[in-house]
């Protein structure tokens, strides 16, 4: 009788199956809620059946579906194109290094979250309450140290200082910029009336309308912080990492904008 060899593990076989999991978390957390995770079991039970038949040595199925699974690496790359799309974006978003040293942040080009201060979330938060009690909807994009740019589109420049007045202005319904996304960064308003990506999930409660699934959208392909006041309940809401926290009360809103910027 042969003898199986022992398994080693070593700490580098450890660390290789951390990082396997670590991916396949990250890829677990972009296509959760989405139609992707289902064609991702599809292509697995295929992967698994044929396995199953390769070992019963089925050999014209097995064939069959060898070639399926071997030109299906290229089909994947297309079905999946938005996600890998995210997963790449990701490896270059702060919640990847947000665990390193300080002096290696900075290293790599990311100021700490602890530096972002207060930057005009009081004028913010007033602005938004007028906006409130006048039934308007907002659509707030609150940049961190990825560009939104990147991925919004149509958006008007407006370099404008970060007042409640300018608020009001922007989300009035006369306002042509009115339906788009604001963006803020330190304190400033850099533009308006730009259209964001929304979500690809398909879980959310049918109360999200547009806005919130845009300020998913915005929240998922980089780090920025996304604030949602909706048109029809008045009540508001914070993206951050593909995560939706709803129904925040007015008089907290201005802390939790401070807690979500500040957030890793």
């Amino acid at each position: 009788m042969i003898e199986q060899p022992a398994l080693h593990l070593g700490p580098w076989q450890v660390l290789d199956i951390l990082v396997v999991a670590a991916i396949l978390y990250q890829l677990y957390r972009l296509t959760r809620g989405t139609a992707a995770i289902r064609i991702f079991l599809g292509v697995l039970a295929v992967y698994l059946v044929y396995q199953i038949v390769d070992a019963l040595q089925m050999r014209m199925l097995a064939e069959i579906l060898g070639q399926f699974i071997g030109v299906g690496v290229i089909a994947l790359l297309i079905v999946f194109q938005q996600e890998l799309r995210q997963f790449l974006l990701l490896i270059g978003n702060r919640q990847m290094l947000s665990g390193m040293p300080t002096w290696l942040q900075r290293l790599l080009g990311r100021s700490p979250a602890s530096e972002s201060g207060d930057h005009g979330w009081e004028a913010l938060s007033e602005g938004l309450e007028e906006c409130r009690k006048r039934g308007l909807g907002a659509l707030v994009v609150l940049s961190r140290n990825a560009d939104p740019r990147t991925v919004a589109t149509d958006m008007r420049d407006v370099d404008a200082r970060l007042t409640p007045a300018m608020v009001v202005a922007l989300f009035e319904k006369a306002s042509p910029l009115h339906d788009g996304a604001a963006c803020i960064s330190r304190g400033r308003i850099e533009w308006a009336g730009g259209i964001l990506p929304v979500t690809g999930r398909i879980d959310l409660p049918a109360q999200y309308g547009t806005r919130h699934r845009a300020a998913l959208g915005i929240s998922e392909q980089t780090d920025a912080i996304a604030l949602v006041l909706s048109e029809e309940s008045g009540s508001y809401s914070i993206a951050r990492g593909g995560r939706l926290t709803s129904r925040i009360e007015p008089a907290k809103l201005v802390d939790r904008i401070a807690e979500a910027m500040a957030a890793v």
